[in-house]
């Protein structure tokens, strides 16, 4: 039986400026810790568009997965180092819709799909349709397609996009349909192929590309995915020609880039760099940027925010010690470390992964070693953050900074990074730090929330930062180096500046001018709101990529 959400429906009349129907798809949303069916940023962006959409009162929906194990839960082995534990999941506050919809998979034409309602009320989101294999009917193998988020297995993998596509496109259908399809990556690709089958025509479709460069951009074997039922129905070897690029592979990004009315990046910066890394495949207009950002409602302290509007500095310092020793609460229960509020404190927090350079640190002990027996400025140093679980070279990284915290009372390396520890770590910490190597970071919004918090950007001058930098103004930011140069000399030079910068400009300042600290802080958070909110970005959306 269908409830009131197995019809396009919101609880409030859709603001005129966003009465076009749309269909938001993402393979992940951060939406609320207690829905953890997410990895990390993807996942964050999306579960803040969706928030910010209710807040607007747009008329759209996102079209989801419900992972039954989610991402995975981050426990630790007997000698702290990463343990990746799959637990199952069940959401109590989601709702069956009543639609079910059949898919082709492979050689089984009938593998079923329910959609879950997540209501409006529950998160503050726009509604949101979840889709599961794990229904009465399917066999085993059909079954475990919705499973884990991201799973390693190749045909799996495959299988999920087909789900959240082609399912995800039928469940529309039975909506009652949509005015605009926006993808939010490659991941559900196949809903544009079965949708344009169907006479949906091309001013209809709507993508959003992340990744800013080309071996992070699935491809796959075209006539893999043919078997696999990837396009909605069997494609010729002459169809299948149309859709290759490299020698018998289908790109998703290009796909969906020359399928789609309007493509977007998710920062100027990456704009610059998708326009010029996609620009010798035909059949691709210009992608525009439209900056990915945050909800600020979901994200920022309360207290934070009042001491900011009325520039107090007291009332400020106050609620920064209370999150400071909420944070170190953490510390302490996980590593019986105890950190002390009054020094200054660095997080870096976000996906482990080898160009984001957790371990930046390192790569000069001998610097390392002063910076942390400097008792004129003392530091503080918190880590945390999920690699993929099968990114071994990534694991080895996480666990490596485990055993070297061990030798020091300043160091630390923490588990569960998801939702409320992410929190916890933007406002607990005074230095956010973002070390990815230049031009491979899209966007990048953790720095954005930890900013709504009172917490100072220390970054590479990619993504986002170029267009809210005010070095020594709102932020600290690492001389821009030639992106060609070899790995190893950017390691090094990165490094250098890193440690420079902390030594003769983020230390004396903290220490020596807590005034000029205080004035960073709050020029931070005038900068970064409302620029760097979601509402902004949700209703730029619909202005841009949606008319």
């Amino acid at each position: 039986m269908l409830n009131e959400y197995g019809k396009w429906h919101h609880p409030y009349k859709p603001a005129k400026e966003y009465n076009k129907k749309v269909a938001y798809f993402s393979m992940e949303f951060g939406i609320h810790q207690a829905l953890n069916i997410y990895s990390g940023g993807l996942g964050f962006l999306a579960g803040s568009h969706m928030r910010s959409g209710f807040e607007l009162k747009q008329n759209m929906i996102g079209i989801g997965m419900l992972w039954k194990y989610g991402y995975y839960d981050q426990g630790r082995n007997e000698d702290q180092t990463l343990r990746t534990d799959f637990i199952e999941k069940t959401f109590d506050f989601l709702e069956d819709t009543g639609i079910e919809v059949e898919v082709q998979l492979h050689d089984n034409p009938h593998v079923k799909v329910r959609a879950y309602i997540l209501k409006p009320e529950i998160f503050g989101t726009v509604p949101m349709y979840l889709l599961s294999t794990d229904v009465e009917g399917n066999d085993h193998l059909s079954r475990t397609i919705t499973n884990h988020l991201y799973d390693a297995n190749e045909i799996t993998r495959i299988s999920q996009s087909i789900i959240l596509g082609i399912g995800g496109a039928k469940v529309v259908e039975a909506l009652g349909g949509a005015d605009i399809y926006h993808l939010n990556e490659g991941h559900a690709l196949p809903a544009f192929y079965y949708l344009k089958d169907k006479g949906v025509t091309k001013k209809h479709f709507a993508f959003t590309t992340h990744t800013p460069e080309k071996a992070g951009n699935e491809e796959r074997d075209a006539r893999l995915l043919n078997r696999c039922g990837f396009f909605g129905r069997y494609y010729t070897e002459e169809d299948l020609r149309e859709e290759m690029v490299n020698d018998g592979m289908i790109n998703y990004t290009v796909s969906a880039l020359r399928m789609a009315n309007k493509s977007n990046a998710v920062s100027k910066l990456h704009a610059v760099v998708s326009n010029n890394m996609w620009k010798d495949y035909s059949g691709i207009g210009k992608i525009i940027p439209i900056t990915n950002a945050q909800n600020q409602k979901f994200w920022q302290d309360e207290e934070i925010k009042k001491s900011w509007e009325k520039k107090n500095a007291k009332k400020f310092k106050a609620r920064k010690t209370e999150l400071k020793q909420e944070l170190f609460d953490v510390v302490l229960n996980q590593t019986k470390k105890i950190f002390d509020p009054n020094i200054l404190t660095i997080v870096w927090a976000r996906r482990f992964a080898g160009y984001k350079r957790a371990d930046i640190f390192l790569y000069d002990l001998q610097r390392f070693e002063k910076l942390l027996s400097n008792e004129k400025y003392p530091v503080q140093i918190i880590w945390a953050g999920k690699p993929y679980p099968k990114d071994f070279g990534a694991i080895d990284t996480f666990n490596h900074l485990v055993n070297f915290s061990k030798q020091y009372k300043n160091l630390t390396v923490l588990t569960g990074y998801e939702i409320e520890l992410s929190r916890k770590l933007k406002c607990g910490s005074d230095i956010w730090l973002n070390t990815p190597r230049i031009t491979r970071e899209a966007s990048g919004t953790s720095g954005m929330t930890a900013a709504f918090n009172g917490s100072v950007n220390l970054s590479i001058n990619d993504g986002w930062i170029p267009e809210f930098e005010k070095n020594g103004e709102n932020s600290f930011v690492l001389p821009a180096l030639d992106h060609t140069l070899p790995v190893w000399e950017q390691d090094q030079q990165d490094c250098a500046n890193l440690f420079d910068i902390l030594e003769n400009e983020v230390l004396p300042t903290y220490y020596n001018n807590p005034k000029k600290w205080q004035e960073i802080v709050f020029n931070a958070l005038t900068d970064v709101i409302p620029e760097f909110t979601s509402n902004r970005m949700a209703a730029q959306y619909y202005k841009e990529l949606y008319k």
